[in-house]
């Protein structure tokens, strides 16, 4: 028995095989040949959403340099790319992302297939950067598509059931510079009354807190330099006090991985994600789970899980609450509508763990929460179903791209596809 396992220890793979193809047709080949496939990225998934029970596929070593397309303002890189290695690059060149994910270790292939996102009201998900993509359908074959296509919106967010994607183009702009200010305490009061000021105060924002209390923890600011910061040197926010010395997310942790804080300015590659690329991610230590609701629902989500804190804080290490804008991605958490992301790393305890989300599940039912394709839920295919508008045309697409379901695997047989 292969024994693979994922980012954080909770789930080995089934596959026969691990393949790590260098050139397109290496994998054509490979694809081609294969009765069951799935790509794996950086292995930051807490679920089988990237198990096969074939063979499993990754990137990181097809070959291909960025190719910066300074006229359209895009880069074109290889799917198994990591975001920190972009941001390396386009920092050497003047050009930045719009936005990042918590980690820049993740790859550009499996946060885009998986709907990930950074923070900001007016931002949208990393996948929603995304100008055109190649993938590599089940005949070995390469589709290119843009924002012209007209199944283009199924394609992106597409949680491998299409193909596996080779090369992904991406928007850019100008780099800018980003300084980072947290304050602590911040009480749940003040949030309740000011959430819609708090979120749009800088470019990114993320409420840190454990639910129980009187307050959330800590509230971390990231404000783009070249627009305006009215809380940037401010002793107070909402009641919430600046921090002393640089913070971790988890209490009583050292801030020595985590990304500058303090209000130095600094490079977007820098600040926008809350870990340093240099900084390795601890393994095996912690779960992951999310749900994201319409904006406007948030407080009611929130009094729901701080009612819950009882249930929930014994098993919590923080939750992370950000804000993410609107898309038009059929199974992005933010289809037709601005959200409200409930992030939440767990302890290690994945049967106590998945039985609390059932029971937040079923509590905030009512708000329709989507979940992190990525990360540990129990919702199912016809509860799903319901929360996604295009769901419907997204399993039609699937079939007709993958007839003999050479993509499918269980995840996508109990979540998605049947």
């Amino acid at each position: 028995m292969l024994e693979e396992y994922n980012w954080a220890g909770n789930l080995r793979y089934c596959a026969a095989e691990v393949a790590q193809p260098s050139t397109l047709d290496e994998l054509s080949a490979l694809v081609s040949a294969a009765p069951s496939v799935r790509a794996v990225g950086t292995r930051h998934s807490f679920n089988d959403i990237a198990d096969s029970a074939g063979v499993l596929v990754s990137l990181e070593k097809l070959e291909g340099e960025p190719v910066l397309d300074r006229q359209a303002r895009t880069v074109t890189v290889t799917a198994g790319t990591r975001y920190g290695d972009l941001a390396a690059f386009l920092v050497r060149h003047g050009y930045a992302l719009h936005n990042l994910a918590s980690l820049p270790h993740i790859s550009v292939a499996g946060a885009v297939a998986t709907g990930t996102h950074g923070s900001g009201n007016r931002n949208g998900n990393l996948a929603s950067a995304v100008a055109a993509l190649e993938l590599l359908t089940a005949d070995g074959q390469v589709v290119r598509v843009d924002r012209s296509s007209p199944e283009f919106n199924g394609m992106v967010v597409s949680l491998g059931a299409l193909g596996i994607f080779t090369r992904i183009t991406l928007d850019v702009e100008p780099a800018y510079e980003v300084r980072q200010d947290v304050f602590t305490d911040l009480p749940w009061e003040s949030v309740e009354e000011n959430f819609d000021a708090i979120t749009s105060a800088a470019y990114s924002v993320s409420i840190f807190s454990s639910l129980a209390g009187p307050s959330a923890t800590q509230v971390w600011l990231k404000g783009r330099t070249d627009r305006e910061l009215p809380y940037a040197g401010a002793a107070d926010f909402f009641g919430g006090t600046a921090a002393a010395e640089p913070m971790h997310p988890l209490p009583g942790m050292s801030a020595v991985n985590c990304s500058q804080q303090m209000g130095v300015a600094g490079s977007w590659s820098d600040r926008l994600a809350h870990f340093r690329l240099a900084f390795t991610p601890s393994n095996g230590d912690e779960l992951q789970s999310e749900y994201l609701v319409e904006r406007g629902a948030a407080l009611e989500a929130l009094s729901i899980l701080r009612g819950m804190s009882v249930e929930i804080t014994p098993l919590l290490q923080v939750c992370e609450i950000r804000t993410m804008a609107r898309d038009d991605l059929w199974l992005s958490s933010s289809y037709g509508q601005d959200t409200v992301g409930f992030h939440f790393t767990w302890k290690p305890q994945q049967a106590d763990v998945e039985a609390l989300l059932a029971r937040m599940e079923a509590a905030l039912a009512p708000l329709k929460p989507r979940p992190h394709w990525g990360k540990l839920f129990t919702l199912e295919r016809d509860e799903l179903q319901g929360l996604y508008p295009r769901f419907g045309d997204f399993q039609e697409l699937a079939r007709r791209m993958d007839p003999d379901r050479k993509f499918v695997n269980a995840f996508l047989g109990r979540k998605v596809l049947g």
